[in-house]
């Protein structure tokens, strides 16, 4: 957010508590979707690094066990194994991905409805957009 200029100052507006729920409200939710953003790229990074490594595992000796992670500690699977694990987890953090996608619209959803409302009141008094 920015600091106005002196000239694109308008006077002293009067700031009802309804006004200052709605800025407050804005706030909520843009600080939330500050945090489904982060969220959201965290699983899209994990996503892709599980594509990288099923398609790694493909090229990989059906043969040799695979060191496979849970938690801490690494556990030797049968290839097949550690595909299907792979697998599975790719699915559920499509099914992640997609929720936070689906939240995050609701939040820009909510915050653009706040925006109209607070543009209307103040005008140019208020700066709801990032830099």
């Amino acid at each position: 957010m920015r600091m106005l200029e002196k000239d694109e100052e308008e006077g002293d507006i009067q700031v009802s508590w309804q006004d200052q729920q709605n800025i407050n409200t804005f706030s909520k939710h843009n600080a939330r979707f500050q945090d489904l953003e982060e969220t959201y790229e965290a699983k899209k990074t994990e996503k892709e690094y599980l594509d990288d490594l099923a398609m790694e595992l493909e090229l990989a000796d059906e043969d040799e066990p695979v060191r496979y992670r849970i938690g801490e500690a690494f556990v030797s699977l049968s290839l097949e194994a550690a595909q299907e694990r792979i697998a599975k987890t790719q699915g559920e953090l499509d099914k992640e991905i997609e929720a936070l996608k689906g939240q995050m619209d609701e939040a820009v959803e909510k915050m653009d409805e706040l925006k109209k409302v607070l543009y209307a009141r103040f005008g140019n008094a208020i700066n709801l957009e990032k830099d």
